[in-house]
């Protein structure tokens, strides 16, 4: 009997085809804020759909899209590593294995689609047309899973463009949905071989007049005038204090007073603040412990102060949101969607026994969640929902039509992110929840960008990173719930399975 000889299995492709991958991925990261290469981004993902669609079985299909997508987060998140180098000391051992692990935990979210695509529909082009619908649906679950990082979307690219207006019908995915489009369009009309380049012009040409579509859409948008800005007057403050020295005893008290002269200055020839607002864990002391400094700060204001701070309650400790006016304290809002290992740690009674903590919290073993979204109103201003930094990277907890509020606010310290990447692309995704909600944005940073954002996600005035000073301006007026207020991802996921069933019929 001859013997039974079982064929080989592929192990992995060559290192060059997967450093090609690893480029393509990085090539577009370059769509992300602060570079807003989409031109460039497109080509490099429609290059990485063609690589799935060539690369045969769902192993070596799955090697490519870790491949790309290390080569994605590795530059577009880098600025991950910024937050162990304020304290080096004690953590910058931990920021190269931050990099690594975050970009490889970002990689399997491009892995997965790459050896679905491969093992359930084979073959040229299908399988990257494929891999391409389910990208779309793997930048929504990455919102979600393991409390969510919807950092770096595909759709993020379009964010300083027109086609950004699409985002207030279909979201932020929908957006990643035109990316993936766009992409995989130069398949769908492939004729010939997989090497019979020739074969993607159609596709590319539709492509481009996709794309030319989604620009003019937008442009249509922000043609339309906006309502008129409220008469309310809002002064942003933005005191550039160093996370280095943020918490020294002598350096805490300098920027402190920094806040109170910025907020306490006057110009003649313009009205006083309605309000002023201030970033982030802006002031040294608990909330609870806090005595007549209320009163006291904004009396020096001459005006109610918003501002993020720190409370306790028991052995517990709130990220929180308050007002100080001449009433005392106003309404607490209690940051409740935390960042991992930065702002609580996971199993944190277990990991403390070893002195391990959040290294963001200054009090305790890290803070706790509040209850949630919720719109809250300070004085006379308009209710409003509050985002504590990281919260305003999540669409999915906007508040709806039904419980609307006429404004949003973000407060941040984005000093830990350093300066490249980190704060841009954080300040883009604002934009986004503006558009998203028709709602105007203000945003208060630490060390910048502090913004001033329209409805539609258009920047009126900013102050740049590194700076200490303010912005004032009128709180600009919020349209009507927009389409993806009311219906959410909903109908950006319903194409993007259309697209999937679509992609699957394409005969191979």
């Amino acid at each position: 009997m001859a013997p039974i000889t079982v064929p080989a299995q592929p192990g992995r492709p060559p290192l060059g085809a997967l450093a090609l991958s690893a480029a393509a991925g990085a090539i577009a990261a370059l769509g992300q804020a602060p570079w807003g290469l989409w031109c460039l981004a497109i080509p490099a993902l429609a290059v990485l759909c063609w690589r799935i669609g060539t690369a045969g079985p769902a192993r070596m299909a799955a090697w490519h899209g870790f491949a790309a997508g290390l080569g994605h987060f590795a530059l577009a998140m880098s600025w991950i590593v910024e937050p162990f180098l304020v304290e080096p000391e004690t953590y910058g051992w931990m920021a190269p294995f931050a990099l690594v692990l975050m970009a490889a935990g970002g990689a399997l979210f491009w892995t997965v689609p790459a050896w679905i695509a491969a093992r359930l529909l084979p073959g040229f082009p299908r399988q990257g047309m494929v891999f391409a619908a389910l990208m779309v649906i793997s930048d929504w679950l990455r919102g979600w899973i393991f409390t969510g990082l919807p950092w770096a979307l595909s759709g993020h690219i379009w964010i300083d463009t027109p086609a950004a207006q699409l985002a207030a019908v279909l979201g932020a995915i929908g957006l990643s949905g035109l990316t993936m489009l766009t992409a995989a369009l130069p398949l769908a009309f492939w004729r010939g071989g997989p090497r019979q380049l020739r074969g993607a012009l159609p596709g590319a040409i539709l492509a481009a007049l996709v794309i030319g579509t989604a620009f003019s859409a937008g442009l249509a948008r922000l043609a339309r005038p906006l309502p008129a800005d409220t008469a309310l007057t809002l002064r942003l403050v933005q005191p550039n204090a160093t996370q280095a020295l943020k918490w020294d005893p002598y350096w805490s008290e300098v920027f402190f007073r920094r806040l109170l002269d910025i907020s306490a200055a006057r110009d003649p020839d313009r009205p006083a603040p309605d309000a002023i607002i201030w970033p982030e864990t802006a002031v040294n002391f608990l909330l609870d412990r806090a005595g007549s400094a209320p009163e006291d700060i904004a009396d020096y204001a001459g005006a109610p102060v918003i501002l993020g701070i720190q409370r306790s309650q028991g052995t517990r400790y709130f990220n929180s949101l308050t007002e100080f006016s001449a009433q005392g304290i106003g309404p607490v809002y209690d940051k409740f969607h935390l960042v991992p290992f930065g702002e609580y740690t996971p199993w944190g009674d277990l990991m403390a026994r070893f002195g391990v903590r959040a290294f963001a919290a200054q009090q305790g073993f890290g803070y706790s969640p509040g209850t949630g979204p919720a719109a809250i109103r300070f004085g006379a201003l308009p209710p409003v929902q509050p985002l504590i930094c990281y919260e305003a990277i999540f669409a999915r907890h906007l508040l709806g039509s039904g419980d609307r509020p006429g404004w949003l606010l973000q407060v941040t310290n984005d000093a830990w992110f350093g300066n490249l990447s980190g704060p841009w692309q954080h300040l883009a995704q604002a934009r986004l929840r503006a558009v998203e909600t028709g709602l105007p944005l203000m945003r208060a940073a630490n060390t910048g960008v502090s913004a001033v954002i329209d409805a539609r996600g258009q920047l009126r005035a900013t102050l740049g990173l590194n700076l200490a000073g303010r912005i004032d301006a009128r709180l600009p007026g919020a349209l009507p719930p927009t389409p993806w207020s009311r219906w959410g991802d909903w109908p950006a996921l319903a194409l993007a399975a259309l697209g999937l069933i679509l992609a699957a019929r394409r005969r191979s």
